[in-house]
């Protein structure tokens, strides 16, 4: 790694003209004069919903990073089959994301004040991040301009995106090839902090592994026998659903990270974020800074994912719907 300090200390010249090439047309307020009310239209529907069902806000920030991991911030994991190919929606990783009909409702208001000039790959953007305020969570800016691609391939999810059974080597190398770095990795990761999960994402740390019983060694024993006696109690569970942050799923904070150092992550990708003294050394400078300190950098990462490989100008389309290709 090219250094150890949070984004804003340490300049990667390299990583910044990579990220800097792909976004040079998104600019703040995009939409002022062909659609002024966008932003808004956005923002007042997230307002007024999310708080009958703020378990969508950890699903949306969820889709928006599964969407900028295939084929950069496209709205790609909105479509249904393009070309007769199976679409991002049925890899894996996606088939317990929700919201899509939320999406597809602010896209039909947007639709009615402006047709045919906000992208659905900025709509998911800034759904993404209005959600996140709304249960209280950090604050970050949302560049617009985005353009909505056309091709949406299940093999490429499967693929680019980071599995919850990952080492840190993977991990990294999936951020790695999106232009994101270790700092990115480990705060990205703390938007678990309002996170559910199903058992087959982690059941075989408490079935299938190498300590006493089946349990991963490197899983908190105590806890593995919590969730083995009142969450996941057989193997095959695929229903049940688990906080990934017991006690403050609905807080925005930093006791996921406190729950890492005490190996009670949830997921392998979890507990990996402290194998390696890079990552583990930026958790413990989180822990002992400010919770403020915690939104400033996780504001900046999410900038920075929410400009990957981005088409703007005259690349892709501005789609009618946003699960459909046009015609």
């Amino acid at each position: 790694m090219a250094g150890t300090g949070f984004p804003g200390f340490i300049i990667v010249f390299g990583l910044l003209a990579f990220i800097g090439s792909t976004n040079a047309q998104l600019q703040m307020n995009f939409y002022t004069k062909s659609c002024p009310k966008a932003e808004k239209i956005i923002s007042d529907y997230v307002k007024e919903h999310i708080p009958n069902a703020p378990s969508l806000a950890a699903s949306f920030i969820r889709m928006h990073f599964h969407d900028c991991f295939v084929r950069g911030c496209d709205g790609s994991v909105l479509l249904n089959s393009t070309n007769g190919q199976s679409p991002e929606k049925n890899a894996v990783p996606n088939q317990t994301l929700r919201g899509f009909d939320f999406i597809d409702r602010v896209k039909s208001l947007v639709e009615a004040e402006c047709p045919g000039i906000v992208s659905c790959a900025d709509i998911l953007t800034l759904v993404a991040r209005d959600s996140i305020v709304t249960v209280g969570g950090p604050f970050w800016q949302v560049p617009t301009g985005r353009r909505d691609g056309v091709i949406s391939n299940v093999t490429e999810a499967n693929n680019n995106i980071p599995s919850p059974f990952s080492n840190f080597t993977t991990l990294l190398t999936l951020f790695n090839n999106q232009g994101l770095d270790t700092n990115d990795l480990v705060l990205l990761s703390g938007a678990h902090t309002i996170g559910i999960a199903h058992c087959p994402a982690f059941s075989r740390r408490l079935y299938n592994s190498t300590g006493p019983g089946g349990v991963d060694p490197t899983l908190d024993s105590e806890y593995a026998a919590n969730l083995k006696t009142n969450k996941c109690t057989t193997p095959n569970d695929n229903t049940t659903i688990v906080e990934m942050d017991p006690g403050s799923r609905k807080t925005f904070d930093l006791s996921y990270y406190t729950l890492l150092t005490k190996r009670r992550g949830l997921f392998n990708s979890d507990a990996a974020l402290t194998t390696d003294s890079t990552s583990l050394g930026l958790i413990n400078q989180l822990l002992s800074s400010p919770q403020s300190f915690f939104y400033a950098q996780f504001a900046k990462s999410m900038e920075k994912m929410g400009r990957i490989n981005v088409k703007t100008g005259s690349q892709g389309e501005i789609r009618k719907q946003c699960a459909l290709v046009n015609n």
